[in-house]
């Protein structure tokens, strides 16, 4: 191993740990984000003055204007899960369904009615009209700053607003700083400073715009150009909600091809300069409250002097390319050359001024104003909707994108590259032999047959992608040590790139995973399987280190979150229309369903006694790290059974040795194998379990973020509803073996790295019956217990080229696999095993018998973020 490798493995952990401690946060300061003199009732108060009515008895309903509260639940079924206008006008004409409800409303008219009458409206969406070409299309807009004032003074959503810059740092020292949320990355701070200098007291809304396609139907073609906007003063854990409503529709775009456009360039400028029409339209109200500000009022009630400015444009690269009017197979963000595009080099800063000037040369007519873009490196764009934007430079608002650059784009290409090199055949017996996990996709068939391959199914791949070529050998005879290398250093970097929080160390390894990846991939050169890397998707890796300190971490910014988005403000409002004329019918549902999901958050709060604004967000419960079912899945397993249905052989043996430890800790191993042999256990059952589940805590010790699910699965061989055989499973664990050397570095009990633990197979999880409880520990319960067999120890250091441990079955001095009990507390979490296939894969092996039948594994850390931060 070389002297840099080495270093960079030790420091691993290191770098990961002050993640977990509290940072030190260092505020803007002065006037920045404080509120004006003025103030407004909170959010609430003023939505239960408009729905009251003179003699309404709207006081003593929290329903109203509902009537009641089954009058209130069914209208929300209706809207929220109901089966169409019609069907439920249907439901209420059933005699007597009506009068038994006790409704007040007899149709979906009729609710129709009082929600668009009596319910606080939702910003508005208009019809505007675009010509291109004489043709005339329509698109439906909302008004900018009404969807911002919405989000900003949502109730729900008071508790989270962040108001003012910050930097976050490591330490007290502030050495090292932290970056995650957007209100943590230089550019909030940047601007915030400009804006005070001009006027003190600014509170800066960063507005985050994302747009795409989407296809409507599978058989006619038919497709929608939603546009989402959401602020950057709501966490990013919020804004990819869907169910907290932290993003906002903000309109469709007109979806045409320009057809009676015959000539190919004309049509293409002709469809860039409608895009930019239409978001000119929606942009343009930025352009004197960006600098001059306007009073918002947040969810509290509280006013501030808010400044909404474009921050970042999220969008995969053919609406990059149309936002910022380059060139395809360009770089939206800089200047390169575009054969240097596959190398590790950074782009020049495109120059903003320039570009402005060349786009007022627009008066001196068509031949100076094209000649000037194209000097200026960009596309004769008829006034972008993003000029006259203040404090917005476009070219360093285009963010990263996970999902449409990593997922689906280098590791879509890697994917390819490696069925090409080792060949289909291969790779997917390797694939269908890989051992099940709770976070795992079984890739029954392999990867080969796959089609229209999802973001999903890639990063399910990547799970398990290293794992099937570790010792694979190339054919030929080429070592595989380069495309090992170079595998193993793009997974880095995807998994890197996904951390909830970056340090400057954690951006170093970022960088050193790119930098690896560039020293190796000359293989698939080599190997005759590419000439060249100069694809955009490839360079835009280059950015993604800066883009963390200037917007914060790639996680603010991914596509899929559009993606998701499409699914209830696009794809379910088509499906409620009657696909004619569509777009007035979607954009009303989607008004009403806006307005019942905040009438029901108001319903909410008066049921709750109307209570005062709370100041800060609530904490969430943490659940128990490991949950087991109250009841066993089989009461009563003889110990026979366990050894021949569950492989626990020695059971008995393994049981009395637990005892013996419990009773007599001072005990040597001799001493307690010796008296075990001896022990004489009155029973012969015990109560067992199929399954364990792992709420393990956010990796990096965040606040108010949700727990990792994880389960192992302990399950004997059992027959179907159908009568077909299912093999058993029998999970791997991370267990701790004893106390660790060294205290685990990390806050909240989370240790980074695999220091005092060790892999085991579990093989029954059971309990005792409360006399052999009473019998065996003397009135002691000594809570759920685990068989398990272990594998050996970690080796001192990972393989110098996949980073991974090897690990091999443990064996005892009979020959038998090395097990133990012990108290299921002591199980950390799952853990997946790659097994070591050797050149081929051997005949009969299987996912169900592989970890029986192979001996030696390597322990993955990409079964999810969680441990790939963890397990080092």
């Amino acid at each position: 191993m070389d002297e840099d490798e080495a270093q960079r493995l030790d420091t691993r952990a290191e770098d990961a740990a002050p993640l977990q401690n509290p940072p030190t946060i260092v505020k803007f300061g002065g006037k920045a984000g404080a509120p004006v003199q003025a103030a407004a009732l909170p959010s609430f108060y003023q939505y239960l003055n408009a729905i009251k009515k003179p003699g309404d008895h709207s006081e003593n309903n929290p329903y109203h204007p509902f009537e009641s509260e089954i009058d209130w639940e069914t209208a929300d079924w209706a809207k929220e899960d109901g089966p169409g206008s019609n069907a439920f006008t249907r439901l209420l004409k059933i005699p007597g369904m009506h009068d038994r409800l006790d409704l007040s409303y007899k149709t979906s008219d009729e609710l129709n009615t009082i929600i668009d009458t009596k319910l606080p409206p939702r910003p508005q969406f208009h019809r505007h009209e675009v010509e291109v070409d004489g043709e005339k299309f329509d698109f439906y807009l909302r008004d900018t700053l009404e969807c911002i004032r919405a989000l900003y003074g949502a109730p729900h959503l008071a508790l989270y607003l962040v108001h003012e810059p910050e930097k976050h740092y490591t330490a007290r020292d502030k050495k090292v700083r932290v970056f995650s949320d957007m209100h943590t990355s230089r550019w909030w701070w940047t601007v915030q400073e400009l804006l005070e200098a001009q006027n003190e007291g600014a509170t800066i809304i960063p507005v985050i715009i994302s747009s795409d396609k989407t296809q409507l139907t599978l058989f006619r073609n038919k497709s929608a150009y939603p546009v989402y906007l959401t602020i950057g003063n709501l966490p990013k854990e919020i804004r990819r909600k869907p169910s907290l409503s932290g993003q906002i529709l903000l309109g469709y775009l007109p979806v045409t091809r320009l057809d009676h456009i015959k000539d190919d360039d004309a049509r293409r400028r002709g469809l860039a300069n409608l895009f930019h029409a239409c978001m000119s339209k929606a942009m343009s109200p930025l352009k004197a409250p960006g600098v001059h500000g306007l009073q918002m009022a947040d969810g509290h009630g509280v006013v501030r002097r808010c400044h909404p400015i474009l921050a970042a444009f999220v969008g995969d690269y053919p609406e990059q390319v149309l936002v910022t009017g380059v060139k395809t197979n360009r770089c939206p963000k800089g200047v390169l050359d575009p054969d240097l595009m596959g190398e590790n080099v950074d782009c020049t800063e495109r120059n903003l001024e320039a570009i402005l000037d060349a786009l007022a040369t627009l008066d001196q007519g068509p031949i100076v104003f094209v000649e000037a873009c194209e000097q200026a490196g960009i596309k004769p764009l008829f006034h972008p909707f993003w000029e006259g934007l203040p404090y917005v430079n476009i070219f360093q608002s285009i963010t990263p994108d996970i999902l449409h650059q990593l997922y689906q784009g280098v590791v879509k290409h890697l994917v390819s590259w490696i069925r090409e090199a080792y060949g289909d055949a291969a790779v997917d017996a390797r694939f269908m032999c890989m051992p099940p996990n709770h976070n795992l996709r079984q890739f029954a068939k392999g990867i080969s047959h796959l089609s229209r391959v999802s973001g999903a199914e890639h990063q399910d791949i990547c799970r398990v992608l290293l794992g099937a070529i570790i010792d694979l050998p190339l054919p030929g005879g080429e070592s595989p040590t380069r495309i090992v290398r170079a595998v193993r250093a793009l997974l880095d970097f995807v998994y890197l790139a996904q951390f909830p929080t970056h340090t400057k160390a954690t951006l170093a390894h970022l960088q050193d995973a790119l930098n690896r990846f560039h020293a190796n991939k000359s293989i698939f050169i080599d190997l005759g399987i590419r000439d060249h890397f100069n694809f955009p998707k490839m360079h835009s890796l280059t950015h993604y280190v800066e883009s963390v300190r200037l917007f914060g971490t790639a996680d603010n910014f991914n596509t899929s979150y559009s993606e998701r988005l499409h699914i209830d403000f696009t794809k379910d409002a088509y499906r409620a229309s009657n696909r004619k004329d569509e777009y007035p019918q979607m954009t009303l549902w989607l008004r009403r369903r806006e307005q019942m999901h905040i009438h029901r958050l108001f319903i909410q709060w008066r049921l709750d006694g109307q209570p005062a604004p709370a100041l800060s967000p609530p904490k969430l419960a943490p659940r128990l790290h490991i949950q087991i079912a109250r009841n066993p899945s089989a009461k009563a397993v003889s110990f026979n059974e366990l050894g021949q249905r569950y492989g626990a052989v020695d059971f008995k043996q393994a049981l009395a040795e637990y005892i013996i430890r419990r009773a007599h800790p001072t005990f040597t191993v001799h001493q307690v194998v010796a008296v075990g042999s001896t022990l004489h256990i009155p029973f012969n059952s015990v109560a067992v379990y199929n399954k364990m589940k792992f709420w393990n805590p956010d990796a990096q010790d965040r606040k108010n973020v949700p727990e990792t699910l994880d389960c192992i699965h302990v399950r004997p061989a059992y027959k179907d509803t159908q009568g077909r055989k299912v093999p058993g499973r029998f999970d791997t664990a991370l267990v701790k073996e004893s106390a660790p050397p060294v205290q685990p570095q990390g806050g909240a009990g989370q240790q980074i790295g695999v220091r005092g633990l060790r892999v085991a197979q579990v093989r029954v999880i059971f309990s005792l019956s409360q006399t052999a409880a009473h019998t065996m520990f003397g009135g002691e319960d000594p809570g759920r217990l685990a068989y398990i067999e272990w594998f050996s120890r970690f080796p001192r250091a990972p393989d110098r080229n996949h980073n991974m441990y090897r690990i091999t079955r443990s064996y005892n001095g009979q020959g038998r696999r090395q097990s133990c009990i012990i108290p299921v507390t002591l199980i950390q979490r799952s853990i997946h095993l790659y097994p070591k296939f050797g050149p081929t894969v051997p005949d009969g092996w299987t996912s169900s018998n592989v970890l029986e039948r192979c001996n030696t594994f390597h322990v993955s850390s990409f079964v999810d973020r969680h441990t790939y931060i963890t397990v080092v």
